[in-house]
């Protein structure tokens, strides 16, 4: 038998499942918690700026390591991350929120305390996030093990985020495990029944066998269900021609030479979307039909030439095999699969080219060079609006990662997400790139003090075309409230006490590198370089561009949009 505190039972639940960091903000009911996981050696406490920010950290986080986890005080603190965790849900990212919470004797009797609404409801808040997590728990001490390893067991089983209640008094609580040591959290997943697999795999292999011009299609589900190396090995015993969507982008090696580009409907280059089209068979591996990843929804796919792979079923044609999961189903198809075929690859399609008389950072310009500056295994976080459009059909670096909120599209998202996927990234060797404009970077540039306060080493790049140009192009391009106070975004890191004596006594401060405002392309080029050169540091790069220039895809999402 073994006797642990509830606390310690959390970190150690969440440490078995991956998580390093546990991000968040101190508060009153969480901090005899807080103590628990400063005290322990394997776990780095992400120290972030307010709840919101933290919950868009834990997600990037969750991205690269596979599962986050936050924790935030009652009431206030956890109402403040509820939009990131929302997020969460909608882009199907594991995320742990946990909550400190008044004590079990001030809830029973429901007294007012500070935090609550005053009615002495402390269920309300756990109630509201119901909504947005896969499982839900306010611990108690006599099954508080059973309900944590319920919860993290849903979230990480169905990608989405768990919520667990914490009353304050319960943290330093103990209980006893009837085993010792602890046994391993079970993350076993069923398994698909056999009949109805086997049937699955006879009628896909069928397919494939009669098809003329199959096409392989990568879909967000493809990377949050971890399927990246299987779809590799798919592309490669098939030799299919391979397209991602938006959502998909980073799932597939875009060296090689199967891969022919990004499809989103109408928003895709016309070749792309002629190949497609063009298809008689399309092997659609973890499919999101959202808007956004769809180029408005015009996505032109016939049921009856796509066969649809995902978590929980498989469709061929109009026929759904219920309980089939692609995680399965995939690594047998590779097995099976006939024989592969010799395709004639021909020119890779490509999109419009810059300028070369100009020295103007326009969009053309930028999203085509620069991938010449972003090193193999880069992760790549593009905020909503004309950077995420801009990365669809930028050229990704070797094993890169792409971090965007097409679903959910919260604006700021990109700034926490990029802190806490560099802190993944550091111990992945992964370097962080963050293209962020400038009205998104307002929301949450907070976070950039924490980046140096952990010793982070992201490239920020912040596209300054003075207003929310995506709003701009959608609605209202001279009114004011698209309009906002512009910053001297290049002096950011001054701001947050790069330089100050207190904080260069600090063991992990991260060293500053690059701080320039640009505004030619050889500018730009220059200070790209030195980023390129200095990986052990800090950069921030100010990008001055036109206003209203965007991204041609998403001017012909703006214009999708419109015709619906």
């Amino acid at each position: 038998m073994t006797t642990i505190s509830i606390g310690k039972y959390l970190i150690h639940r969440l440490k078995e499942v991956g998580v390093e960091t546990i991000f968040g903000v101190p508060g009153d009911y969480n901090m005899p918690l807080l103590d628990q996981i400063e005290d322990d050696k394997d776990v780095f406490w992400g120290n972030n700026a307010n709840e919101l920010n933290a919950s868009y950290a834990a997600d990037g986080y969750a991205r690269i390591n596979g599962v986050g986890a936050l924790v935030t005080t009652f009431g206030v603190g956890e109402l403040s991350a509820m939009a990131g965790i929302a997020g969460s849900y909608s882009e199907m990212v594991p995320v742990i929120h946990i909550v400190g919470m008044p004590n079990t004797k001030s809830q029973a009797t429901g007294a007012v305390l500070h935090h609550t609404l005053g009615n002495g409801d402390y269920h309300v808040f756990q109630k509201m996030f119901a909504e947005i997590t896969v499982a839900n728990a306010l611990l108690k001490q006599e099954n508080a093990a059973e309900q944590i390893d319920r919860v993290l067991q849903h979230c990480i089983a169905n990608v989405r985020p768990g919520y667990i209640g914490i009353p304050i008094d319960l943290i330093n609580a103990e209980i006893t495990v009837k085993a010792s040591p602890i046994p391993s959290l079970s993350l076993d997943i069923p398994k698909n029944p056999e009949k109805t697999h086997r049937a699955a795999l006879e009628d896909i292999i069928a397919k494939v066998e009669e098809a003329k011009k199959p096409i392989i299609l990568v879909d967000a589900c493809a990377l949050r269900r971890n399927m990246i190396k299987d779809v590799q090995k798919l592309i490669e015993v098939s030799g299919f021609p391979t397209f991602t969507t938006p959502m998909g982008k980073g799932g597939v090696d875009e060296d090689q030479p199967a891969y022919r580009g990004c499809y989103a409907g109408d928003v895709s280059y016309d070749e792309v979307k002629q190949e497609v089209h063009d298809s008689d068979l399309i092997l659609a591996i973890g499919c999101l039909k959202a808007d956004f990843n769809t180029g408005g929804f015009t996505y032109h796919l016939d049921s009856d030439k796509v066969i649809e792979f995902h978590s929980f079923n498989v469709s061929v044609h109009y026929a759904t095999y219920e309980k089939v999961s692609m995680n399965q189903l995939i690594p047998d198809l590779i097995k099976h699969f006939p024989k592969k075929r010799s395709i004639d690859f021909g020119p890779r399609p490509c999109g419009p080219q810059a300028d070369s008389n100009s020295e103007v950072i326009d969009h053309t310009y930028f999203w085509t060079n620069i991938p010449r500056f972003l090193e193999p295994r880069s992760i790549i976080v593009a905020e909503t609006g004309t950077s995420m459009f801009g990365a669809i059909n930028m050229k990704a670096p070797k094993d890169a990662i792409f971090i965007t909120q097409f679903l959910w599209g919260s604006i700021g998202y990109s700034v926490g997400s990029a802190m806490g996927a560099a802190m993944a990234g550091r111990t992945q060797d992964r370097r962080v790139y963050l293209f962020v404009g400038d009205g998104s970077f307002q929301l949450t540039a907070q976070e950039v003090s924490v980046m140096l306060h952990q010793g982070l080493t992201p490239v920020i790049i912040i596209l300054n075309n003075d207003g929310y140009t995506i709003e701009k192009l959608i609605h209202g391009p001279d009114r004011k409230y698209n309009n906002f106070q512009m910053w001297q975004y290049s002096k950011t890191l001054e701001y947050f006490g790069c330089n100050l004596e207190h904080n260069l006594k600090e063991s992990f401060q991260a060293k500053v590198g690059a701080q320039a405002k640009v505004t030619t392309r050889k500018e730009l080029e220059k200070v790209l370089e030195q980023t390129r050169a200095e990986k052990n540091k800090i950069h921030i790069l100010e990008v001055c561009m036109p206003q209203l220039d965007a991204p041609r895809e998403l001017l012909l999402q703006v214009k999708t949009s419109e015709n619906r």
